[in-house]
């Protein structure tokens, strides 16, 4: 299998991390190394500051270049050499969730997003980025059910109705590198788009 670079976005509560590792053993059993990873994290360095995003007050400037700190050191440390050495990897989160949460969610300047993406990514950008796209009321009522809320998974509807209609502006800009899927739907069928997407694709 030729390397890939798969992230998987949505807002919290929208079920992209069940299918993370199901995607995995799949791709494994077509042969090859799969690097499952995450962001912000991945490092031992991005992690804490993974900590310090998810709990820490700050404003959205001090939230975005922590962020992308946070990915510089994930990309030049694990997604880089593991794409490098033929691996393919598949990302539970990367730049749209900045765009989205940052950007959208919380009204800071997307330029300047722009501006980092470009500085810290030097032009790399996934593959394919699978979108697992639910109405802002439904996530909300599977993160009740599912875990203690972190400083993001807190904040209320409006909110997370920004976060989702950023992730659709990115969609709109770069159609050809997301799958869209309804993230509403039973697991199963989830899932079954999942595999729709990437058969498509021919992988």
């Amino acid at each position: 299998m030729t390397r890939r670079f798969i992230t998987f976005e949505g807002i919290d509560g929208a079920g992209k991390s069940t299918h993370i590792e199901a995607l995995a053993e799949r791709l494994r059993q077509r042969g090859g190394e799969v690097v499952m990873t995450r962001e912000p994290g991945g490092t031992a360095l991005a992690e804490k500051l993974r900590e310090l995003v998810l709990h820490a007050p700050m404003d959205a400037l001090t939230e975005a270049l922590l962020v992308f700190a946070a990915r510089r050191d994930h990309l030049q440390q694990v997604i880089a050499p593991a794409l490098a050495r033929g691996a393919t990897v598949l990302c539970d989160r990367f730049t749209d969730a900045t765009f989205a949460y940052q950007g959208a969610g919380r009204g800071f300047d997307t330029g300047v997003l722009g501006a980092l993406e470009t500085w810290v990514q030097q032009g790399l950008q996934p593959d394919l980025t699978i979108w697992f796209d639910l109405p802002a009321e439904t996530a909300a009522e599977r993160r009740a059910a599912a875990r203690t809320p972190d400083r993001f998974e807190q904040l209320d509807t409006a909110f997370f109705n920004r976060v989702r209609s950023g992730y659709a502006t990115r969609f709109e800009q770069s159609p050809e590198r997301f799958a869209r899927i309804d993230a509403s739907l039973p697991r199963e069928q989830v899932w079954a788009q999942v595999v729709d997407h990437l058969e498509r694709r021919g992988w």
